[in-house]
């Protein structure tokens, strides 16, 4: 018994079983044409595609096939960059499927979106990737402050955050 038992939960974290560290539910209801357009990024958890990177934007245009063409772009030591990519909408409207990079796509959570979708807090399907993002360069103090909270009650580490220089 005690054998099927070890098995049993060895299997289960090899397939994935284990709990997640933090919520990245997403928001009930997303418009994606209000959603589209030009986010700034405000604060991002550290990545190596990112890493480096200052004045990062990304533009979201949607397609005639229904897909969304994302296109990021920075300054990273004084040179512009841009990444294109493809997003594909899912089942759930707030969280999407993007890649960069050919067939490999990655979850895009839209998690706290205000009502006016003037400010995101966008996640993905790990506790890694957290990102802030507004249509204006800076926020206010009092939005910092609510997107932080809301971060924190999910379980990121917001001490983590990078705050970029817009």
């Amino acid at each position: 018994m005690k054998k099927i038992f070890t098995l049993s939960v060895l299997l289960c974290l090899l397939a994935g079983c284990t709990k997640p560290t933090v919520d990245n539910s997403v928001v009930s209801d997303l418009d994606l044409n209000r959603y589209l357009g030009s986010w700034y990024e405000i604060a991002r958890f550290d990545h190596s595609f990112e890493r480096g990177m200052e004045q990062t934007k990304a533009n979201y245009v949607l397609r005639e096939d229904g897909k969304v063409d994302v296109l990021n772009t920075g300054v990273k030591n004084g040179k512009y960059s841009e990444a294109k990519g493809v997003a594909k909408l899912t089942d759930t409207p707030a969280k999407l499927r993007v890649s960069f990079w050919g067939p490999f796509y990655s979850d895009y959570r839209v998690m706290l979106l205000d009502d006016d979708y003037r400010y995101a807090l966008v996640g993905s399907g790990s506790d890694k990737y957290l990102w802030i993002l507004s249509r204006t360069p800076q926020i206010s103090s009092e939005v910092k402050a609510k997107i932080l909270a809301e971060a924190q009650k999910r379980g990121y580490d917001t001490d983590k955050l990078i705050w970029v220089k817009q």
